[in-house]
């Protein structure tokens, strides 16, 4: 919690220059969790995450900054966001789609120098059907199902993926990875289960290195590391492992400003639907964020913003566009029109409003969206 960013509030006059939020997204602290998960997995190298936009924060901003502090392997999620991302970055960095290919892709993905994840037989063929179309080698990455039963060939195909690949000599697998869909809990037996499956794998295509852990897997050890590690939400301050303290530095900030501010009296119906009736005079202040903002509806009379460290409950129902606080608890006046609240920021973090929105980091995080002001530092 003692990053720079925790000290950074934009300026509360700015607030009346035209934003109404700011999404503040410390490029440097981005660095740091790249270097501190990068020495956590050494020997093996440090790949990114950065799908979704980065996550939502800016996939240029956050990949180029990445590539600066030496990393070299960037995953996305669609092809499309490979193609938006391959004009940004050096040659020497390889860009992987992890949901593969969806047909009449390989050729602009081939040429684009773009890497496909072969998640099924049908995408291997697709692809060996490419190379022979171009005439020319074509590198992959194999996917497995080690148990999440999402992506990635399924044990019962292994033996005809093997036959396929000793057909397709012009297929260069660069390394196999799975994914862990319990690592955030270190205690999960589906962890040990799945290492165990991947260590099949492994026996059976033993001419590959291995791509295993994401964000919680980095901190499971390093029999989970492989060659190359993929964190995701931990490079952008969201915490690896539930119940443990974060190790990773805040990435971002969010200060939303008041629109509006009133004092009512005891039995007023604030909000959509009147679920929240004041039990006594109340000062209120709106906020110009909702769930069109990533703040989700179901903060309703649960979330809450902070002003001088003091917890400022939400009230009434989250409407698209903004949310009603009660700042009894504040000095009268102290927030006014213009004045800003803090969302996300030293006093609560991505965990903090996920949890009393019933939901995860990633989706806070991922749904913030583009009504911000941007201050990237």
């Amino acid at each position: 919690m003692d990053s720079a960013i925790l000290d950074h509030r934009p300026h509360e006059e700015s607030a009346l220059q035209g934003a109404s939020g700011y999404l503040t997204i410390d490029l440097g602290a981005l660095a740091r969790n790249y270097e501190k998960l990068s020495a956590e997995v050494a020997p093996a190298q440090a790949a990114a995450v950065v799908k979704a936009d980065a996550y939502g924060l800016g996939a240029e901003r956050v990949a180029r900054k990445l590539y600066e502090h030496g990393c070299r392997h960037f995953f996305v999620a669609q092809f499309v966001e490979a193609e938006r991302l391959r004009p940004l970055l050096s040659p020497d960095a390889a860009i992987f789609v992890l949901n593969g290919l969806q047909p009449g892709n390989e050729i602009p993905c081939a040429e684009g120098g773009i890497v496909p994840v072969i998640n099924s037989l049908e995408q291997l063929q697709q692809w060996a059907s490419a190379t022979a179309h171009l005439k020319r080698r074509l590198p992959a990455v194999l996917q497995f199902d080690t148990g999440m039963s999402r992506l990635g060939v399924p044990p019962q195909d292994r033996a005809a993926l093997s036959a396929i690949l000793k057909t397709c000599g012009m297929v260069e697998i660069l390394f196999m990875m799975s994914h862990l869909a319990s690592a955030d809990d270190a205690g999960s037996e589906q962890n040990g289960e799945q290492l165990a499956e991947m260590h099949r794998v492994a026996e059976e295509f033993p001419e590959f290195d291995i791509c295993f852990a994401n964000s919680g897997g980095v901190f499971l050890g390093n029999s989970y590391h492989g060659a190359l590690a993929r964190p995701g939400i931990a490079l952008y301050g969201g915490a690896p492992t539930a119940g443990k303290p974060n190790p990773m530095e805040p990435v971002v900030r969010l200060d939303v400003a008041v629109v509006q501010t009133r004092t009512v009296p005891a039995g007023t119906r604030v909000g959509y639907g009147a679920t929240y009736v004041t039990a006594r005079e109340t000062r209120l202040a709106t906020i110009a964020a909702g769930y069109a903002d990533g703040l989700p509806r179901s903060l309703s009379n649960r979330g809450a913003v902070y002003c001088d460290g003091v917890r400022l409950p939400m009230v009434g129902r989250v409407s698209m566009d903004s949310i009603t606080v009660d700042v009894s608890t504040l000095p009268e006046g102290r927030l006014g029109f213009g004045s800003l609240v803090e969302v996300l920021g030293p006093n609560q973090t991505l965990e903090d409003v996920a949890r009393d929105a019933g939901t995860i980091s990633y989706e806070i995080l991922t749904g913030l969206g583009h009504r911000y002001h941007r201050l990237y530092r």
